[in-house]
């Protein structure tokens, strides 16, 4: 479980290739602080688990289905990567509640300015919009923002000076491809608010010993 509130600007130092899977290796001095063998880091919003690590960073296995799902494998030797230690019982929520099981991905396609702030427009398949609304959260990239707008096919959030420096999306241009995760809760409350499908079949068997004692109370009955 993560916050995302982005820790660390990593730098993938090696990627190697499997057939359809992917291992990172990535530099990243100060969220190894207090990490071991095993432990989960977000990485531009994938939660990875920590298989080898140094004093200044780890490699990460990537299997095909987070390979598939995720820009995770768009990444080369060099590209900077947003990284967050998984949540303790000790931290504050400061962003909102991210798994690190990213939904899909999107592409920005705008990008401007507005005073200090940095504004991304990003277009995600409609499965995904199904989940995303106004004034709700969302996660870039792993970066827990807040949706400021919302248009069709397209979503918009504003960057404010300090997540453009803390993060990866100051960087952000057209035509990239951002992983996303959507609010939690929304899914599990459509979830249990969905009709059921099949209903169970109604049990009509009768149980003896019940209908025997109704038969005794209704014989002496006054």
């Amino acid at each position: 479980m993560f916050t995302g509130i982005v820790e660390e600007i990593g730098r993938v130092k090696a990627i190697k290739h499997g057939t359809r899977s992917v291992t990172l290796a990535v530099e990243a001095p100060y969220v190894m602080q207090g990490t071991q063998v095993g432990d989960s880091i977000a990485t531009n919003g994938v939660c990875l688990t920590v298989t080898t690590m140094s004093p200044t960073g780890f490699t990460a296995d990537v299997m095909p289905e987070t390979v598939n799902r995720t820009s995770l494998a768009e990444l080369k030797p060099g590209s900077t990567v947003n990284l967050e230690r998984a949540l303790t019982l000790q931290s504050r929520l400061g962003g909102h509640i991210v798994q690190g099981h990213v939904d899909g991905t999107g592409k920005v396609c705008r990008r401007s300015s507005d005073d200090n702030a940095v504004w991304l427009w990003v277009e995600c398949p409609a499965a995904l919009m199904h989940y995303i609304i106004e004034k709700g959260s969302i996660t870039i990239q792993g970066v827990s923002l807040t949706v400021a707008r919302v248009e069709n096919t397209t979503f918009a959030v504003s960057l404010i000076p300090h997540t453009q420096a803390m993060t990866t999306l100051h960087a952000a241009k057209v035509g990239d491809t951002v992983n996303i995760e959507t609010d939690v809760i929304a899914k599990y409350v459509e979830k249990l608010l969905a009709p059921q499908t099949a209903a169970a079949p109604a049990d009509t068997t009768i149980d003896s010993q019940k209908l025997d004692n109704y038969r005794r109370f209704m014989n002496h009955k006054v």
